[in-house]
């Protein structure tokens, strides 16, 4: 008796396309659902409905899907949806995407042909045309579509909270540091909030970025140095990067905070053991992540949410390098 595999294997695509194309998902094209089709003629395919129907059934999985476990930002986020989804009698699958486009078209591949209950996406990279809404998504920090609610924190004031705080420790020449991605997303609301705010108070200001298929350490700082030598502030996009700019400025003899001050934006250092301790706008990832988990509940129940977009406020941390 032949399999989906064989299906698969005859038309020429994925074991989860053909499961898309047996249970009329909308985001496959037309030569697609062509050839499926073709192919369980051919073979005289017929779909097990019982595993069909038991796929159907009401699952309690729900799919996280983050660029990497690593980055503290991403962990503490995990860390808080799966404690919310076990109070709330769900249960977490966590996929790595290691920031690979095509990793997470992968897995949201999986997610559809299994049929989690919902996901949780944060993503940099341009997957929009993989995102469909027949399963319950909420995204973080990216704006996927009308149908697809997004969490954030307020990045356009915490860009403008930064450039006050640079300003009130004396700078007199700031300057934006940051890494983007192909595809847009909330963080570059920080660029324009410090820019802005720039602007009121007189603070002059540049921004000098870089994107993350490019991007490396030692050419962005030697560059950032030899046409930015004269900074006195630095706003940089991730506690990561205000990090990495803190150890480069240290290598060229600069003092923080008494040669440039730097503030980050995360808030992922909460251990003082650690020195310098960085003043940083943080994030509130805990409030983020049980938002998250509550909003895609209410979709999984559904109901109509109140809004596309839900912004949480940051608050500034001052630490030793301002």
């Amino acid at each position: 008796m032949p399999s989906i595999k064989d299906v698969a294997n005859l038309a020429g695509v994925g074991v989860g396309t053909v499961s898309r194309v047996i249970n009329n998902h909308l985001n496959v094209t037309p030569e697609t659902i062509k050839k499926v089709n073709d192919a369980i003629k051919q073979l005289n395919y017929i779909p097990n409905e019982v595993a069909r129907n038991f796929k159907m059934q009401r699952s309690k999985m729900v799919a996280l899907l983050l660029p990497s476990v690593w980055h503290p930002f991403f962990s503490e986020m995990a860390f808080y949806i799966e404690d919310q989804l076990d109070q709330d009698g769900f249960k977490l699958m966590l996929c790595n995407s290691g920031g690979r486009p095509d990793k997470e078209v992968y897995y949201l591949d999986m997610f559809y042909q299994n049929k989690v209950a919902g996901i949780i996406g944060l993503t940099y990279n341009d997957i929009e045309a993989n995102v469909n809404t027949d399963i319950p998504f909420i995204s973080i920090d990216r704006h996927l579509g009308t149908n697809i609610t997004c969490v954030t924190s307020d990045n356009y004031e915490g860009g403008r909270v930064a450039l006050r705080e640079l300003a009130k420790a004396g700078v007199k020449k700031a300057a934006y540091l940051g890494i983007t991605s192909d595809a847009y997303s909330e963080v570059v609301l920080r660029k324009n909030g410090f820019v802005d705010e720039a602007k009121l108070h007189g603070i002059e200001c540049v921004t000098f970025e870089e994107n993350d298929n490019v991007y490396n350490d030692d050419a962005f700082f030697n560059r950032f140095f030899q046409n930015h030598g004269d900074i006195d502030g630095i706003f940089a996009n991730t506690d990561i990067l205000a990090a990495k700019y803190i150890k480069k400025a240290n290598e060229k003899g600069l003092k923080i905070p008494e040669d440039v001050k730097v503030i980050g934006y995360d808030g992922i250092q909460d251990n003082d053991l650690f020195h310098p301790i960085l003043s940083t706008i943080r994030q509130p990832v805990e409030e983020m992540a049980r938002m998250s988990v509550n909003l895609l509940l209410r979709k999984i129940e559904g109901e109509e949410l109140e809004q596309e977009i839900y912004r949480i406020p940051i608050h500034y941390r001052k630490g030793e390098t301002t």
